[in-house]
């Protein structure tokens, strides 16, 4: 009589449980903005719910030092320092940045890893005594927290009164309402993202008003040897914005550049040719370099370079210096 062999192990076939990734950022409305798109992007992607995800709000130094421009205790660093420190921790797998506001040197072990669609590059200007800056009246003060807009604000109108003007994008609106400046220029894409483009009194063209380099991008920064948050990321990777971005960030990356110097800096595509405009002013406006490049997508970075060279060069070691 042939025995009977005992059935092996039966498995149960299960959906694997989804992801659970930890989003890094800053606590401010607008980064939090951020931070929320990116999620929906990421649920829209791979249907995931949103409890796969988790917000993770981290102080940075940038945050907590109001009373100084950030020129003179650290530059762009102090906005990502303690969330890239969360990042080596493992405390959060992504972080999320205005690119504008992303060092062009990022620790080692750290990428960035993926970009979203680029908003509207513009600066906006707003305020209730003028459409734009040039109808200001004689002496006006305007306020600002960017050396670039201090720059091309004094380069424009000599005669206005820029001040320094720190805080998060609701509190410099409260301050101009206050009547503390009677102007200020913010980014169009932040308060797009923050629903709050009705406050824009005009939007200044790029040929008047060079952006910054990385204005208006959202970008990504994870452990460059996280495959598998790569992998995820992937699906809302805009390509067409790291194009621009690497050939912006070449050009900061040879001129040096921070929050301690007044540079401009834009790449847009067309098709598969790219074109780069640089700019730098001395930061009383008194003197301006500007300069163009064109070529195709893979010299991005190339063009960024030597557009920085050529910039650095006419400029001279004595610039930047007040």
């Amino acid at each position: 009589m042939r025995s009977r062999v005992a059935p092996g192990p039966i498995f149960l076939q299960t959906k694997p449980s989804a992801p659970h990734l930890r989003i890094g950022t800053r606590g401010s409305q607008l980064a939090l903005a951020q931070a929320h798109e990116t999620r929906d992007r990421l649920m829209a992607a791979h249907g995931l719910p949103e409890s796969a995800f988790e917000i993770v709000v981290i102080k940075t130094s940038g945050d907590i030092i109001q009373d100084r421009p950030l020129s003179e205790v650290g530059g762009k660093g102090l906005f990502t320092k303690e969330i890239e420190e969360a990042l080596y921790s493992g405390d959060i797998d992504i972080a999320v940045h205005s690119a504008k506001d992303m060092p062009t040197v990022l620790p080692d072990g750290l990428e960035l890893i993926a970009f979203l669609p680029r908003e509207d590059v513009r600066d906006a200007f707003i305020s209730p005594k003028a459409k734009r800056i040039q109808d200001l009246p004689q002496g006006a003060v305007v306020g600002s927290s960017s050396l670039r807009r201090q720059a091309m604000i004094k380069r424009l109108r000599p005669d206005i009164d820029v001040v320094m003007y720190r805080g998060n994008v609701q509190t410099r609106l409260r301050k101009l309402a206050e009547g503390v400046v009677d102007a200020t220029l913010l980014a169009h894409a932040g308060l797009r993202r923050l629903g709050l483009g009705d406050v824009v009194t005009s939007v200044i063209e790029p040929s008047e008003f060079l952006p910054a380099v990385g204005q208006a991008a959202i970008c990504i920064e994870a452990r460059a040897d996280d495959t598998a948050t790569r992998d995820l990321l992937a699906a809302i990777h805009h390509r067409e914005t790291e194009i621009c971005l690497t050939a912006e960030r070449a050009f900061l990356g040879e001129l040096d550049g921070s929050c301690r110097t007044p540079i401009g800096g834009l790449a847009r595509l067309d098709g598969d040719r790219i074109a780069l405009t640089g700019l730098i002013l001395r930061p009383d406006g008194s003197e301006a370099h500007e300069t163009a490049r064109e070529g195709g997508i893979a010299e991005a970075a190339e063009l960024g370079r030597d557009a920085g060279a050529e910039l650095k060069a006419r400029g001279g070691p004595d610039f930047f210096r007040e």
